[in-house]
């Protein structure tokens, strides 16, 4: 899939924007601040129908402003013109169409358009609560697999009127209580499934990435823990329904997995220097990439790289500057403060690529 132009009105601080991409390379040059992080949230906007950063849709429109509006013109990969339309007036919902045709369910939409985003915010997976990573397998595999989308959905549901029941006074409704269980149960051990497949193809691509960065020096590992480990998901609900009573909410589920991410043997948290944490997730976004073009029936994805170079050594980001440069990645979009990290990725690649300069909201040639 290839972004071939984007329309941005009232997006954070970008009033008005109209460019024509590159299908390989778009740099973005400007001083921290200016809008080059948010017109890459524009774009994620385009494939996930959310902001990669504000919960709240109403956040995004410029201050002031009455409403926001997207529109992007993609080459999908049958040579066929996909249009993708997002808008937003103050105080009503957003509108989404694909083609002109508005969807009835934006999760229809979600895997359309594969994007991975590595950013800055990502130090979060390693210094964050567990549900960082759940995110992060959930973005990844709802974007191939529409059937996950689903029970994702209906699990939480479930579990939200578990938690409802559980705070309730009186003795809930038993009957109610074990329906509300068996949901959480089929729908939490078809998640593990889906986690678990996604983390066994993952690691080797993650390890393989990662070594190519650091230059072997380190060696790193993901873990997935998840209750399902214990044995059938509806007893480890039940059998602790007496606890979850005293708390007011469920302590089991697929809802407290996690994905350990370790140096050695040891907690990334603990022993990783902020070089080494940065090459962590950066190594992960980009094994997603590869994990997501296998699986995305060969569609390339796109790669939105935002300040990836900061905290990190001369030779390790001469390493990711090989790694992207190659063939093995479609249409990128890297931002940057420093022209000379960019120079280098240019010096590096064959093929079309555009620059832009990004000041005060303003995107130029």
């Amino acid at each position: 899939m290839i972004l071939k132009n984007i329309s941005i009105i009232n997006f954070k601080n970008i009033k008005s924007a109209n460019l024509e991409l590159s299908p390989k390379i778009n740099c973005l040059i400007g001083h921290n601040g200016m809008g080059k992080t948010n017109f890459l949230d524009a774009i994620y906007y385009l494939s996930f129908c959310r902001s990669a950063y504000n919960s709240i849709d109403s956040q995004i429109i410029t201050h002031d402003e009455p409403f926001f509006m997207l529109e992007g013109n993609y080459d999908n990969d049958k040579g066929e013109i996909e249009n993708v339309y997002c808008g937003m007036k103050r105080g009503t919902k957003k509108h989404f169409k694909r083609n002109k045709k508005e969807y009835k369910r934006l999760s229809q939409h979600i895997g359309l358009i594969p994007l991975i985003l590595v950013s800055p915010s990502d130090v979060s997976l390693i210094e964050g609560g567990s549900e960082e990573r759940r995110k992060l397998m959930d973005v990844v595999i709802s974007q191939y697999d529409y059937s996950y989308i689903e029970a994702l959905s209906n699990y939480n549901k479930a579990l939200q009127q578990r938690n409802a029941l559980l705070k309730m006074e009186e003795e809930p409704d038993i009957t109610l209580m074990e329906l509300w269980e068996q949901q959480m149960a089929s729908n939490g051990e078809f998640l593990y499934q889906k986690r678990q497949a996604f983390v066994d193809e993952l690691v080797p691509l993650f390890q393989q990435i990662y070594q190519q960065i650091s230059g072997d020096k380190e060696l790193v590992r993901l873990h997935y823990v998840s209750h399902c480990q214990r044995g059938p998901l509806l007893d480890i609900i039940q059998r602790d329904r007496f606890k979850d009573r005293a708390v007011g909410y469920s302590l089991h589920g697929v809802h407290r997995d996690d994905l350990e991410f370790l140096l050695g043997d040891y907690p990334m948290k603990r022993e990783g220097s902020q070089g080494q944490n940065k090459t962590f997730v950066i190594a992960l976004k980009l094994a997603q990439f590869t994990f997501l073009q296998r699986t995305s029936s060969n569609t390339l994805p796109l790669l939105l790289l935002d300040d990836i170079f900061d905290k990190l050594d001369a030779q390790r980001v001469e390493a990711i500057v090989k790694l992207v440069a190659g063939d093995h990645f479609g249409q990128i979009f890297i931002t940057d403060t420093n022209r000379d990290h960019l120079d280098k990725i240019l010096q590096n690649m064959q093929g079309d690529h555009t620059i832009f300069y990004v000041e005060n909201g303003e995107i130029i040639k």
